[in-house]
């Protein structure tokens, strides 16, 4: 019988697609979600081209940093590039989540980065800056992101959407649920005047606020 690898992180890649999708933050089978088990070195990542609500732990793919599949039905996902560029520029993070959440979408397609509005922009960092485009699964689009997000937690993908990293799925979908907040925040107060941003100093004192209060999940 063959072994069956990261049973847990397939179950939570499923779990967290449903809670993406009731959330708002994609539709149909948009985005994509991946975690990695570095003590294994195993990558589990959502298929291509299947709806949240059809996903099976059989379905999800497992794969090494590589590239190399090691189990899982159907193709992995399109943007698997860049979740793998993510992983080896990033050893803090375990988790990436993809989404074409509505508002924060609005933004990447103006082409116009997430100030510090709120202070849960604080969730990604100081602001949420937008990767230049590139063509969906390309390795162009991986480096752009990789370049872009830096150290932050968060980054507007150009014409297409948001990509949230953490420590954990939870933490990552925590953070892409944030940015969307905020953005959709930042859009409504653009609609009636001129947003006040909070200063640089302000912002260091949030995110050194965050170390305690906002706990790894």
């Amino acid at each position: 019988m063959e072994k069956e690898y990261l049973n847990q992180e397939r179950e939570q890649i499923i779990d967290f697609g449903l809670k993406m999708l009731s959330a708002g933050l994609t539709t149909g089978s948009g985005g994509n979600l991946s975690c990695f088990n570095r003590d294994l070195g195993l990558i589990a990542i959502t298929p291509s081209g299947v709806e949240y609500p059809d996903l099976t732990p059989d379905g999800i793919i497992v794969m090494t940093p590589d590239g190399a599949l090691c189990q899982g039905e159907g193709t992995p996902s399109s943007e698997t590039g860049f979740h793998l560029a993510l992983y080896h520029a990033r050893p803090d993070v375990n988790a990436v989540v993809h989404t074409h959440s509505p508002y924060a979408t609005t933004f990447a397609c103006l082409g116009r980065e997430i100030p510090p509005v709120h202070y849960l922009v604080a969730c990604a960092g100081k602001k949420v800056s937008v990767a230049p485009y590139a063509i969906f699964g390309s390795m162009e689009l991986a480096e752009s992101i990789v370049s872009t997000l830096g150290d932050d937690n968060a980054v507007l993908m150009a014409n297409h959407g948001l990509v949230a990293v953490g420590e954990t799925l939870s933490r990552a979908f925590d953070t892409a649920g944030e940015i969307e907040l905020v953005a959709r925040i930042y859009y409504q107060s653009l609609c009636i005047g001129t947003p006040v941003t909070l200063s640089d100093h302000q912002m260091d004192n949030v995110m050194e606020k965050f170390k305690t209060y906002r706990l790894p999940q």
